[in-house]
């Protein structure tokens, strides 16, 4: 077992965790509008909805590697291109980080829960994401491929769950921060972008 890609894969995870998007800004939005327990129970669903995208990936791909190796590479190519192509969309977009919450609707914590659910698991740009990101990160030659899927599917679903789960009850702080400091968005836009062309130079070689 090769734990240095295991550890890799881990502070990947992290940074991507911390940098800004859709998904931790809706729950730093709900803690900071509604209250920490409203922000968990977003993640709770967020990160409930990564089980179904692990499952697919690691049954469908490791079919695929049983199938074809050469198919495989090309999958891991593709992910490699993907992945540039996502940091070329981060160096585009705006590094400034909105947390608008004047017109966010109040829901139960149920509703919240399943909300993120879907949002997860209904979001094909997270099954690409997945399919691009995890692959690279196959840590040992004897162990099946399914069961590195699923522990990949773990470190991934652990380390976002403390991070997320971190941004949920740290709401008021981490706004005061951002309103104060200016560039901080544009520090993690720039930790993103770095990070997937790292990851893609990695598959690629």
């Amino acid at each position: 077992m090769n734990y240095d890609l295991l550890i890799s894969f881990a502070l990947a995870t992290s940074v991507l965790a911390i940098s800004p998007g859709p998904d931790n800004i809706y729950v730093l939005v709900q803690s900071i509008s509604n209250g920490k327990s409203y922000g968990l129970a977003t993640v709770c669903g967020l990160i409930t909805g990564c089980i179904v995208h692990t499952t697919l990936l690691a049954f469908g791909v490791s079919a695929i590697i049983s199938a074809n190796e050469n198919l495989f590479f090309g999958i891991k190519l593709l992910g490699a291109f993907y992945l540039l192509f996502l940091a070329y969309k981060v160096y585009k977009s705006d590094a400034t980080i909105s947390l608008n919450s004047d017109v966010l609707p109040k829901k139960s914590l149920k509703q919240l829960f399943i909300q993120g659910f879907f949002m997860n698991v209904l979001n094909p740009k997270v099954m690409i994401f997945f399919l691009a990101f995890f692959p690279g990160f196959l840590f040992s030659d004897t162990m099946s491929t399914i069961k590195q899927f699923y522990i990949l599917g773990g470190v991934f679903m652990l380390v976002s769950f403390i991070i997320f789960s971190s941004i949920a009850l740290l709401a008021g702080n981490i706004k005061t921060y951002t309103l104060n400091h200016k560039n901080s968005g544009l520090v993690l836009k720039w930790l993103q972008i770095v990070v997937f062309i790292g990851i893609a130079i990695f598959i690629l070689l």
